[in-house]
C-alpha cells in the first residue's frame, strides 16, 4: 500500500515537474488510485494502457508514464532547470487561471484527506543536523514558517491548507504595516478601511486576521474513527462504542472489553478515535449541582469497569449556581487533568465556546506509547464536539459548535479587485458575496519552499551573506544544491517545532501565541533599517531557535 510520502512525491512530480494545475493533478491522482496506481513506481512499471484507462486522456497518460519512468531513473534530479521555487510559483499562477471557481472547487472536488495531503510540510527533527545549519533568507518567509507551525498548537483543529492560508494572512498584514512604517507605502490598509467588516477574526502571532468559514469542510487527519452507536428511543447506550476502540488499534489489555456493562441512558458518547495506538472517547451528561459530579462518575465507572484501566480519565463541568444577589446565577467551573497535562482547562475552554452549561464531560484516553503532540488537542476537541452534539440532539437544545475550518481573507486583493470607488456601506456588504479573495495555500507553500533554498557554509565568515553564499554555491554541483534545497525547509520547520514542543505543555495557547512573535524577533536575520533593508537577506542560525527552548528543571 502506498504511503503518504508516495502521494506527496506524485503530486510534486505532476504539479512541479509536469506543470499540471493542482486541481487537475488531484483529480488525475484520484482516478489513478481507483486503478490501484498509487505511486510513481507503480505507474512507471504499469503498462501504458492501464494508465490511459485511468486518466482517459491518451496524451496526458503518455506524458505521466514517461515522467514516472524518468523519475525512477533519476530520483534526485531537478524537475526543471529553473531557479528553485519558480515552477511552484508558476503552478500557482496557472492553477489560479484554470477556471473561475478557484483551485479545488470544480464539479468533482477531491476528498479532504487527499487535498490536505498535498499541503503536509516535511519536517526534520534531528537536532545535530538542525544545529549545524545556517540559512540565508529574508524575514517575511520566516514569519510564515513560525506562524504555520504555531497554528499546529494554537488551532490544531484547522487543516494544513487553512494553517498555510492563515499564516500567509499574517505575513501579508505584517509586510503591509512594515512597508508603511518605512515609507514604502502610505495610507490606511484595506482592513482599516473596513474591507473585513462583519467577518469573524482569529489571532495569530498577536495579529488579528479576518477569516472566511469553509462551510462544513471537515478534516479528520490520520486517526481512525470507530463506529458511533446511537441509542434507540427509551433504550440504554451499550458499551459497544467503547469496546470498538479495541478494533481500531488498542490492545485488549488497554481498551475496554466487549463484556463491559451498560452506560446509563443519561450519558452520551463520542465515537472512539485512535491515532498511533492511543484511543480517545468523550462522554457527556447533565448535572445541575457541583455535588452531583462525584456520584455521576462513580455510576459511570460502575457501569463500565474497563474505564478504570484507562491511562487518563480527565473531567470538567460547568454548572449554573445561584448567588446571594436576588435571583441571579453564575457559572461554576471545575476540571481535573488526571495526568493528561492541560486537558481539564482545554475541556473547559471548549465548553465555554459551545455554551455548554449544566454539563459534565469525561475524556478517557488509553495511551498507546507514542506522544501525539498537538494532534491530541484536535482529537479531544472533535470527540468533545461529538459527545456534546449527541447530547444536544437527544435533549433538543442548540449550541454553536466552534472550530470550523477557515481561510485567511486577502483584504488587499479584495480592495484592489473592487477598486477604490465605493462608500463604506458597500464595503460592509462585500463580506457576504461569493468568491471573496483568500490567501491560497498553494501559493503559501510555494513561497515557503522557495525562500530557504540557500545555505551558508561559512557562517562565521566576515564577508557579507550574499557574497559568501555566492562563492559557496559556485563550488557545488546542481545535484548537491538541489539536495540542499530540499533539506533546508524541513530543518527549519523541525527547529521551530522543537521550540514549540518544549513550551506547549507549560503555556496556554494564548500565551504561546503571544510569545511566538518575540521568538521570531530574537532569531530573524539582521538587515539594514529603512527602505534599503526591505526584502534584504541575512543569515538565520537554526541553533539560535533551538536555544530558545524551555530549560528543564
Amino acid at each position: 500500500m502506498a504511503s503518504q510520502q508516495d502521494l506527496q512525491e506524485l503530486i510534486r512530480l505532476m504539479t512541479i515537474g509536469m506543470r499540471v494545475p493542482m486541481k487537475d493533478a488531484l483529480g488525475r491522482i484520484k482516478d489513478l488510485q481507483a486503478k490501484n496506481l498509487r505511486s510513481i513506481q507503480q505507474i512507471a512499471e504499469s503498462p501504458l494502457s492501464n494508465v490511459t484507462s485511468a486518466i482517459k486522456d491518451a496524451k496526458a497518460a503518455r506524458s505521466l508514464h514517461n515522467a514516472c519512468k524518468a523519475r525512477l531513473k533519476n530520483p534526485t534530479g531537478t524537475s526543471t532547470g529553473k531557479r528553485p521555487g519558480s515552477t511552484l510559483e508558476n503552478t500557482y499562477k496557472r492553477s489560479k487561471q484554470s477556471d473561475g471557481t478557484g483551485f479545488v472547487d470544480g464539479p468533482e472536488p477531491v476528498a479532504p484527506h487527499e487535498f490536505e495531503a498535498s499541503f503536509v510540510l516535511p519536517v526534520e527533527t534531528d537536532e545535530n543536523l538542525i544545529a549545524d545549519t545556517v540559512l540565508v533568507t529574508n524575514r517575511a518567509p520566516l514569519v510564515l514558517a513560525f506562524a504555520v507551525e504555531l497554528l499546529r498548537y494554537t488551532m490544531p483543529e484547522q487543516p494544513p491548507s487553512s494553517r498555510l492560508s492563515l499564516a500567509q494572512a499574517v505575513v501579508s498584514a505584517n509586510s503591509r504595516s512594515k512597508a508603511v512604517s518605512i515609507g514604502i507605502e502610505n495610507g490606511p490598509s484595506a482592513d482599516e478601511q473596513g474591507w473585513g467588516h462583519g467577518q469573524p477574526r482569529v489571532r495569530v502571532m498577536g495579529r488579528e486576521v479576518a477569516v472566511l468559514k469553509r462551510g462544513g469542510y471537515e478534516w479528520k487527519g490520520d486517526e481512525e474513527v470507530g463506529e458511533h452507536q446511537k441509542p434507540e428511543s427509551g433504550a440504554v447506550v451499550s458499551e459497544s462504542a467503547a469496546s470498538s476502540a479495541t478494533e481500531t488499534g488498542v490492545s485488549q489489555n488497554a481498551a475496554p472489553s466487549a463484556s463491559a456493562g451498560l452506560v446509563s441512558k443519561s450519558w452520551s458518547a463520542s465515537q472512539p478515535v485512535t491515532l498511533k495506538g492511543s484511543t480517545f472517547i468523550v462522554r457527556a451528561t447533565q448535572i445541575t449541582e457541583p455535588s452531583q459530579r462525584q456520584s455521576a462518575m462513580q455510576s459511570l465507572f460502575s457501569a463500565i469497569p474497563s474505564l478504570q484501566t484507562a491511562t487518563h480519565n480527565a473531567w470538567a463541568y460547568r454548572v449554573r449556581v445561584p448567588t446571594n444577589l436576588f435571583s441571579a446565577t453564575t457559572i461554576r467551573e471545575e476540571s481535573f487533568d488526571d495526568g493528561e497535562s492541560g486537558c481539564g482547562d482545554f475541556l473547559i475552554k471548549n465548553m465555554r465556546e459551545t455554551n455548554a452549561v449544566d454539563t459534565l464531560v469525561v475524556m478517557t484516553r488509553w495511551y498507546g506509547g507514542i506522544m501525539l503532540g498537538p494532534d491530541r488537542w484536535r482529537i479531544m476537541r472533535n470527540c468533545l464536539k461529538d459527545a456534546l452534539a449527541e447530547r444536544l440532539r437527544v435533549t433538543g437544545e442548540q449550541a454553536a459548535l466552534g472550530g470550523e475550518a477557515v481561510w485567511g481573507l486577502d483584504l488587499e486583493a479584495m480592495r484592489n479587485k473592487s477598486g477604490t470607488a465605493g462608500n463604506a456601506s458597500s464595503r460592509s456588504y462585500e463580506a457576504g458575496v461569493v468568491g471573496m479573495p483568500i490567501h491560497r495555500p498553494e501559493a503559501a507553500k510555494a513561497y515557503l519552499l522557495k525562500s530557504f533554498a540557500t545555505r551558508a557554509d561559512d557562517p562565521d565568515s566576515t564577508e557579507g551573506a550574499a557574497a559568501s553564499t555566492s562563492k559557496a554555491a559556485s563550488k557545488k554541483t546542481a545535484k548537491a544544491l538541489d539536495l540542499e534545497r530540499k533539506e533546508n525547509v524541513p530543518r527549519l520547520l523541525g527547529a521551530i517545532r522543537l521550540l514549540y514542543d518544549s513550551w506547549a505543555d507549560h503555556l496556554t495557547t494564548g500565551e504561546l501565541d503571544r510569545r511566538a512573535w518575540g521568538w521570531y524577533v530574537a532569531v530573524r536575520p539582521d538587515v539594514e533599517g529603512g527602505p534599503s533593508g526591505w526584502g534584504a537577506k541575512g543569515q538565520l542560525k537554526l541553533a539560535d531557535i533551538l536555544a530558545l527552548r524551555r530549560k528543564e528543571g
